[in-house]
């Protein structure tokens, strides 16, 4: 067996990992290179390895970072099964699309300026039609059905708990007479996170591939976060402000909204309208609503007693562009969780302009982001920070709430380490230093062989 790592490596963005078994091609991901524009073009434009030399592809979770190139791969040629999960299946058709959207938007406004400066136009990564190409390629199956792909090769998707429908990989393939597993994690998620079931637990395994992410920290107890929750809004209502809250539009979204759900109805804390404004976060969430084999026992409680985790009084989903707008000309209090979650793209750029400088109002950061992105910058505490090239104080207090980050920190991800206990580990999606401090702390637990790759390199095993 031969891995070749093509994204992700010391860095939290573009999984795309080769894995060649008795001349079988599986690309595990292959998802989009998020950060600074000029080398994330770069890096997104380039494909790795032709796509006829692709036999299948899995694809762990929806996220665009895993899978936001599939409709630059079927452009390129790419005409084999793409396997996932059934609610992976339905949220990729909803988010491909909108990043293709976000692609041609982005190109008509640069187009425009190169235009007015007599420069060449350039196209879009793909479009929304591009993105409609990958759905007749994909292959939704089961959690735990044991799919085979040729003589030799099988695979098994386990609940990994990231995310509605993530997943972790289980390869099972034929050497010498025996068979051997690899488990890829996609992104692990946490135990007790709202909605989802938590991450299942593999064993024995020969090889592992290993997200990093929080590799060099533990999280706030998640138990907690209701509490702390309710005293931001409370903190943030009595000075008449407004919440801002940059959010990922599956996953991060119904997570927040749940909780206020819970606030809400419990009367902790006051009647605020809540604006979940991104059309892709209200796709999704009727997405979560079809999905309850993916539900944890609380929530399938909240189901059976009538209680909608989705939806409650004073909560509002909005669509309309010229709804959004007018969210920013009342100065009244209200929580705004909108998209995107690293603040690059969407209607969060338009409600950071109008917010971030108003020490009334609070801009409360729920996820990771990636550097060399506006969110990285808001979280770094930097003083300005410049939206649609003009330049903003940061007036507004930043709250940093990693209570709800939907990724395993240190502790969680060496529990699923130590049960797998693989011979040779390969640690990726992840900063380099987070990555370097999980490899320390696992050599001081075991002595399983841990391996950082480079991009682009390979292994034999």
């Amino acid at each position: 067996m031969k891995i070749t790592f093509y994204g992700a490596t010391k860095e939290v963005t573009g999984s795309k990992h080769l894995i060649t078994i008795n001349n079988i091609n599986i690309l595990l991901d292959y998802g989009m290179h998020q950060g600074k524009r000029s080398e994330s073009t770069k890096m997104n434009k380039r494909l790795p390895i032709s796509t006829k030399d692709i036999d299948f592809l899995i694809l762990s979770h929806a996220h665009i970072d895993h899978s936001g190139l599939l409709p630059l791969l079927i452009k390129n040629g790419y005409s084999n099964p793409i396997y996932c999960t059934k609610a992976t299946e339905a949220l990729i058709d909803i988010m491909l699309r909108d990043s293709g959207h976000i692609q041609e938007m982005d190109v008509e406004y640069i187009n425009r300026r190169k235009i007015k400066r007599g420069e060449e136009p350039v196209k879009a990564l793909y479009t929304v039609e591009d993105s409609q190409n990958v759905m007749p390629l994909v292959r939704g199956v089961k959690y735990y059905e044991r799919i085979k792909l040729t003589e030799d090769i099988y695979f098994t998707l386990y609940d990994a708990g990231h995310i509605l429908g993530s997943s972790q990989v289980v390869l099972e393939y034929k050497e010498d007479k025996q068979m051997k597993k690899l488990l890829f994690t996609g992104d692990i998620g946490r135990d007790k996170l709202p909605i989802i079931r938590d991450p299942d637990l593999i064993e024995n395994v020969d090889t592992m591939i290993s997200e990093s992410t929080y590799g060099g920290r533990l999280h706030g107890d998640i138990t907690d976060v209701g509490t702390r929750f309710k005293d931001i809004i409370n903190k943030t209502y009595s000075r008449g402000g407004k919440i801002v809250i940059p959010s990922f539009s599956v996953g991060r979204t119904q997570e927040v909204v749940y909780t206020l759900n819970k606030l809400t109805e419990s009367h902790q804390v006051p009647l605020v309208p809540v604006y979940v404004d991104s059309p892709l976060s209200v796709n999704a969430t009727e997405i979560f609503r079809k999905h309850r084999e993916c539900y944890d026992d609380e929530t399938w409680y909240m189901i059976n007693n009538h209680d909608d985790p989705f939806g409650f009084k004073k909560l509002v989903y909005i669509k309309d562009v010229e709804e959004s707008k007018n969210l920013n000309n009342s100065n009244k209090p209200c929580i705004i969780i909108s998209a995107s979650g690293m603040c690059e793209a969407g209607r969060i750029r338009h409600h950071l302009k109008h917010n971030i400088s108003d020490s009334k109002n609070t801009i409360m950061i729920v996820g990771y982001m990636a550097k060399n992105t506006l969110g990285r910058r808001i979280r770094d505490g930097e003083k300005e920070v410049k939206i649609f090239g003009d330049i903003y104080p940061v007036n507004a207090e930043m709250i940093l709430f990693d209570e709800f980050s939907a990724h395993g920190d240190q502790k969680d991800l060496i529990e699923h380490i130590k049960t797998a206990a693989p011979k040779e580990l390969f640690l990726v999606h992840g900063e380099e230093s987070q990555i370097e401090i999980l490899k320390s702390k696992i050599a001081e637990l075991s002595n399983i062989n841990v391996n950082i790759p480079d991009l682009g390199s390979s292994f034999e095993l």
